[in-house]
């Protein structure tokens, strides 16, 4: 089957999932939280149920390059606090998947993205004010790894939307830019892998998905290695605002579409 006629895709709206692919790449080698605006591209060109399945094999290959590129700079005793509260996340969102048809769930995405752009202006705000890295050893700290990795788990699973959080989560903690980089690599390859079956059974993903595909993951290899240049070199800050911006416009498209 031709990948152009998957769910009447024309020309414009394949190039802008392709565009939607490239900036997942550029997202986990350089701004991570910056897919949220390829999570909008990709549930306003398809039935917003349907974008989930699709964008998560596009989310692995994402991974794979940035696990390839920071490896070296993973913190797994993070990474072993956070899986429990995360599958607890991801079997809620898998839950609410089962009887959320597609107005839901493009509702819900819409919501998650107003969200976790009002999550990410806080973090920015208080980013000075954290607590020291040794926090999260006390009680406090691991409700805090607990709350969050539930809320990361949940919103990944719902709409591939769990980067925010756990971006907020990994800052708060006293991760600089590589090993923040290198720890959210694994932390997501190992939990986008992990959706694969419960999305599969969601019937998310399909032949007709896994086609679109293998047409769109040649994009995301550009993005990664642009991210990789540019993670020493972009304004972060003017980033993050037209990122924020971005989600925001996304979100609200969702929700009023």
């Amino acid at each position: 089957m031709n990948t152009m006629t998957l769910w009447h895709i024309t020309g414009w709206e394949f190039a802008a999932l392709a565009f939607a692919a490239l900036l997942v790449g550029f997202s986990k080698t350089a701004v991570s939280g910056a897919n949220t605006v390829s999570l909008a591209i990709f549930a306003a060109v398809l039935p917003a149920r349907a974008s989930t399945g699709v964008l998560l094999p596009i989310l692995i290959a994402g991974d794979l390059l940035a696990v390839a590129t920071y490896r070296r700079h993973a913190h797994w005793p993070t990474l072993w606090k956070l899986f429990p509260a995360v599958a607890a996340g991801v079997v809620v969102g898998t839950v609410f998947l089962l009887w959320a048809d597609d107005t839901v769930v493009r509702t819900s995405i819409g919501a998650i993205l107003l969200l976790m752009a009002a999550v990410t202006v806080w973090r920015r705000r208080t980013a000075d004010q954290e607590e020291e890295p040794d926090s999260v050893t006390t009680r406090s700290g691991r409700i805090k790894a607990r709350s969050y990795g539930v809320l990361g788990g949940f919103t990944t699973m719902v709409a591939n939307a769990g980067g925010p959080v756990m971006s907020m989560y990994l800052l708060s903690a006293g991760f600089r830019k590589l090993g923040f980089l290198g720890t959210s690599a694994f932390f997501f390859l190992i939990v986008n892998v992990s959706k694969l079956p419960f999305s599969a059974g969601l019937g998310l993903i399909d032949g007709r998905s896994l086609l679109l595909d293998l047409a769109l993951v040649a994009f995301v290899v550009p993005g990664a290695l642009f991210g990789k240049w540019a993670v020493h070199r972009i304004n972060q800050r003017l980033f993050e605002q037209l990122v924020i911006a971005a989600t925001v416009v996304g979100g609200l498209q969702l929700l009023l579409r």
